[in-house]
């Protein structure tokens, strides 16, 4: 990530011929949002003086305040490639704070940062690289999304098989841009289905990184006439899209302390400690990381989707991956967040839960790969929406890493989520009991 002052970005303006920023942030349910402005008002954007009604915002209503402030991270500035090149529109990605300075405490990034915060004062960094995967779907006649494809790709084909070869080229030129490296990019298993694996980042730069590929996705999809969409299961009897979050925490010389070359899997007593820490809360953490309805569709038996609370190091299709293959030493893979999940939450809860993990040296369960076969006698991960509230409002301690405000939020319109699917009558039920009942 570039490092930017101030004079760095009015320079940036005049040389490129910037004309419109787009102030960025993201709301708690983990939709990017974000108003614009000329760039005649650019020291207002700079002191941080630009306003919004945070009424319009769900989750970002309080009491006492009419309105929030937007602080843009200098350092996020980037020009979006796909606009105009006259009169080009950049971007700050930004903090939310309240009218008398303080930080808004419904804003996610802060709390990743209070996270990391944490983390620095024991000595850490954590770095974390992600696989995300989504898919491209056909548009109806008005140009409504469906979740149809006509190609046939599968994993790692080529074109023409792999319909989708050009929308992706585009997808990672245009990060590249905007100085997000991709590691990889291939069609993945499903017709239709892709993937996209971001290099090793610091916490805060990559939830940063997510939102704006999550943008870059949707808006090269339109642009090659497709639909791009991180739904956790669009399809029934498919394999549904996850968002793999590799884990790697740094001493202050950058090395891995996950790290231990004389351990037989070449990993620390750190590195378990803090594994056995996100085991501890995973599964009232489903909320977090799976905060939809449809992303319990997708964590169900027979498609490689973890439904055990458990480690493998040899197993591709765990909960918890953890291997040391390769040059960057020990890491720690989560399998079971979704594209639906806000990255800053999901960062900040495992980062939490891992380091309360290391203070009180928890032990991790025993190895799914020494169970034979009885994994099935591990915890399991929540099923529904419904559990996955009902366990996270037992979690104290997660409550204590979001805050008070995001996590009465998230409780209560998980809640009327539930509620209001439980009020439907899908076509399921009536193909299935219409008839015979």
């Amino acid at each position: 990530m570039a490092k930017y002052s101030r004079q760095d970005i009015l320079d940036l303006i005049e040389e490129e011929d910037i004309e419109f920023i787009r102030l960025q942030f993201t709301d708690i349910a983990g939709n990017l949002k974000n108003m614009a402005a000329t760039i005649d008002q650019i020291d207002k954007i700079l002191d941080g003086k630009c306003k919004f009604d945070c009424a319009a915002i769900d989750g970002f209503r309080g009491t006492g305040y009419e309105e929030l402030f937007l602080v843009p991270d200098l350092d996020t500035f980037v020009i979006f490639p796909w606009r105009p090149q006259n009169g080009k529109v950049a971007r700050f990605i930004c903090d939310v704070i309240k009218p008398d300075g303080t930080p808004f405490l419904g804003d996610s990034r802060y709390i990743l940062k209070r996270a990391i915060s944490q983390a620095k004062e024991m000595g850490y960094d954590l770095d974390v690289a992600i696989k995300t995967e989504f898919y491209l779907f056909d548009l109806g006649e008005q140009g409504e999304p469906t979740n149809h494809t006509s190609e046939k790709g599968g994993y790692f084909d080529i074109g023409p098989t792999d319909g989708g070869e050009n929308t992706r080229r585009d997808m990672v030129l245009y990060l590249q841009d905007m100085g997000i490296q991709v590691e990889s990019s291939y069609h993945s298993d499903e017709e239709g289905q892709h993937a996209l694996e971001l290099s090793h980042m610091d916490a805060l730069s990559m939830a940063d990184d997510i939102m704006t590929t999550r943008l870059v996705v949707r808006t090269v999809a339109k642009r090659h006439g497709v639909h791009g969409t991180f739904m956790p299961k669009p399809r029934a009897n498919v394999k549904g899209s996850g968002a793999h979050y590799t884990f790697t925490l740094r001493d202050k010389n950058g090395k891995n302390i996950f790290s231990e070359p004389e351990d037989k899997l070449g990993v620390s007593k750190e590195g378990y400690q803090f594994m056995a820490g996100v085991l501890n809360h995973i599964a009232s953490m489903s909320v977090v990381n799976n905060p939809i309805v449809n992303s319990y569709k997708r964590l169900i038996p027979g498609y490689l989707a973890p439904i055990s609370v458990g480690w493998s190091s040899t197993n591709t299709s765990p909960l918890i991956r953890l291997t040391s293959i390769g040059g960057d030493g020990a890491r720690i893979v989560l399998r079971s967040p979704d594209g639906a999940a806000n990255p800053y939450l999901v960062m900040a809860a495992c980062l939490c839960a891992g380091l309360e993990g290391i203070r009180n040296k928890m032990e991790p369960p025993i190895c799914m790969d020494d169970l034979n076969g009885e994994e099935d006698n591990n915890q399991k991960l929540p099923r529904t929406l419904h559990e996955a509230v009902s366990l996270f409002r037992k979690d104290e301690f997660l409550h204590e890493v979001l805050g008070e405000h995001i996590s009465k939020h998230l409780i209560q319109t998980k809640e009327n989520e539930w509620d209001e699917y439980c009020r439907q009558v899908t076509k399921w039920e009536l193909e299935r009991y219409l008839g015979t009942v």
